[in-house]
């Protein structure tokens, strides 16, 4: 229960509404209490006027009594049911949305290494079947438990007015229903998770297919997959054969000691009936009594279990929630950046993998100037990104904008005012518009703006060949579109916010040579004075920049403009002749 008390602030939150249902819980259950003594009261009227002569009229009157009072007691037991469920069942619908909130912002506030170190399958089960269990011990859970102890005091209460004798043998077998139920219960719980976790691979499994569905026909590799599937559904079934089975024994198993009880109830009344002690009136009102504790006592053994699991779920639950964002936003004062932008000696080291990523690495880039990073894969072009951006910060040197410390800025600001095109080109699942405007947050963009960044990423006349041009609707990640088309929305995205500086990560890979100098030739024009840093792994593409540092294993190993590093005759001019050679190959 450790876990759980994480949910106090909730559940003080909403006292009220909790007190109320547990009233209504109360009340209800006393309406229900008075039901069994109605027909026992009827049970020996009825005995007594049968023993009289001409009774036809009298055993009317009682009948449409007990029909009336009956019918009055249901009304009453069933309106402040309906009172109890609106009150503390919707109570755990509302913690369960500000549940969700909480953790939905907490993974908004995480940073990137916390996505790296988890999947996207893990982050999805926390928010969504672990807070569905806890909703269940905030709701059910507490109602039943509530409900159980109300019913119990009560119908006890009226059982030891009746005989105590005779409530002493009819509660006996209770507490061993409990103790069976939770034994099922316990059962079905582990086998219900064991179907669960299939169900979550057979998702992931379809999930991948779908994405990587181009992929599974380019190597024409449906039937394995197929086979894959079929064997994961085999599985599947198989698990949800013993669930249903298990499931299967659960009424009977209430049933039986249900019938139990009312046997005892019965050969004991009877007995206690020859010593005068009961009347036949009470022996109806115990078999009534002991069918209305039946379920609460059933529901111990569920209950537990809904405790179990939720409190199993809320602490993986908080065990996000008590995770502490590395990177935090000190500064709310207002920021307006020109453009200036320096490492001073930065090295960057990947905490779980122990990969030194950037050693000392050093420059600076004027506001209204560009910037370009050269080198290989794996040589730290990305990470200079990521820490411009401060997605984590370096262990060594310092990041200055406009000469202040970049931990020091309004960083929530910065990040408004720069534009990225990542690496990874990522489109949501939403219509090409409003992937472009995405930029722009949320601002009201005129729909000639978003067409204006179309055409300077040259994508506009791509769009419109489709049927619902920009109203078109992406697939997942933008399935539907070819790679350069993802690239320059991406692109279009980036530059519609008008960013002070502009940061392209190897953007333009995808894109042939013709269309890349018409991007190139746009930018400048869009750019000209504003800061860009272009990163590439193509000569093509940063050749016009005003200063270009290359780089390899994490170190700048040559830097200057592009002429200048082609009379060094050194990395760069390797790789600018290599690219040409591929280029005029290319071309023949």
């Amino acid at each position: 229960m450790k876990s759980l008390s994480y949910l106090n602030k909730y559940l003080l939150k909403y006292k009220w509404r909790l007190l109320f249902g547990f009233l209504f819980i109360a009340v209800s259950n006393i309406f229900g209490a008075y039901m069994p003594l109605i027909v026992g009261d009827a049970v020996d009227e009825m005995i007594l006027i049968q023993q009289k002569a001409d009774t036809r009229d009298q055993l009317w009157g009682i009948a449409w009594s007990v029909f009336g009072l009956y019918m009055l007691m249901s009304l009453g037991k069933g309106l402040f049911l309906f009172f109890t469920r609106q009150t503390v069942i919707v109570t755990s619908r509302y913690i369960e949305y500000d549940l969700k909130n909480e953790i939905y912002n907490q993974y908004q506030k995480l940073t990137y290494n916390f996505y790296k170190k988890n999947n996207t399958g893990d982050l999805m089960n926390r928010i969504s079947e672990d807070v569905s269990r806890v909703r269940m011990y905030l709701g059910p859970g507490i109602m039943y438990s509530v409900n159980l102890v109300a019913l119990f005091v009560i119908v006890v209460y009226q059982m030891i007015a009746i005989n105590p004798e005779m409530t002493l043998y009819v509660l006996l077998p209770l507490p061993i229903m409990s103790f069976l139920i939770y034994r099922v219960s316990s059962r079905m719980n582990r086998e219900s998770e064991a179907v669960q976790r299939q169900q979550s691979w057979i998702s992931t499994l379809v999930q991948e297919t779908f994405s990587g569905v181009r992929v599974i026909k380019a190597y024409s590799r449906e039937k394995e997959t197929t086979e894959q599937f079929n064997t994961s559904s085999e599985a599947y079934k198989n698990k949800s054969m013993r669930l249903t089975l298990t499931n299967s024994l659960f009424m009977p198993t209430i049933m039986l000691l249900i019938g139990i009880s009312t046997i005892i109830t019965i050969y004991i009344g009877i007995l206690l009936t020859y010593e005068g002690s009961v009347t036949p009136g009470n022996i109806a009102s115990f078999i009534f009594y002991v069918n209305m504790l039946t379920w609460p006592f059933a529901s111990i053994g569920w209950v537990t279990s809904l405790v179990q699991r939720a409190a199993a779920s809320q602490e993986r639950i908080n065990e996000f929630l008590n995770e502490q964002p590395e990177i935090t936003n000190s500064n709310t004062t207002a920021l307006n950046v020109e453009g200036k932008i320096e490492f001073k000696n930065v090295s960057f080291t990947y905490p779980y993998s122990g990969i030194t990523a950037i050693r000392n690495v050093s420059f600076t880039v004027k506001p209204g100037s560009s910037l370009a990073i050269l080198g290989k894969t794996g040589s730290g072009k990305s990470t200079i990104v990521n820490l411009l951006t401060r997605q984590f910060d370096p262990q060594s040197g310092e990041i200055e904008i406009d000469g202040q410390n970049l931990n020091s800025i309004n960083l929530e600001q910065f990040r408004e005012q720069i534009g990225v095109v990542p690496q990874e080109v990522f489109l949501f699942s939403d219509t090409i518009g409003n992937n472009i405007r995405f930029g722009m947050g949320k601002e009201d963009v005129p729909q000639e703006t978003i067409e204006k960044a179309a055409k300077a990423m040259h994508v506009h006349h791509n769009i419109i060949r489709f049927k619902e041009g920009y109203n078109t609707v992406l697939g997942e990640r933008g399935i539907n579109l070819s790679g350069g088309q993802k690239q320059r929305i991406s692109m279009a995205r980036a530059i519609i916010r008008n960013p002070k500086i502009l940061v392209l990560d190897d953007c333009l890979s995808a894109v042939d040579t013709e269309t890349e100098e018409i991007i190139q030739q746009n930018l400048k024009s869009i750019m000209h004075d504003k800061t860009s840093l272009i990163i590439s792994h193509r000569i093509s593409s940063i050749r016009e920049c005003d200063h270009i540092i290359v780089l390899e294993n994490g170190s700048v190993i040559e830097e200057g403009t592009h002429e200048s590093l082609l009379k060094i005759n050194g990395y760069y001019t390797e790789m600018y002749e290599k690219q040409l050679l591929e280029e005029k190959s290319t071309t023949d």
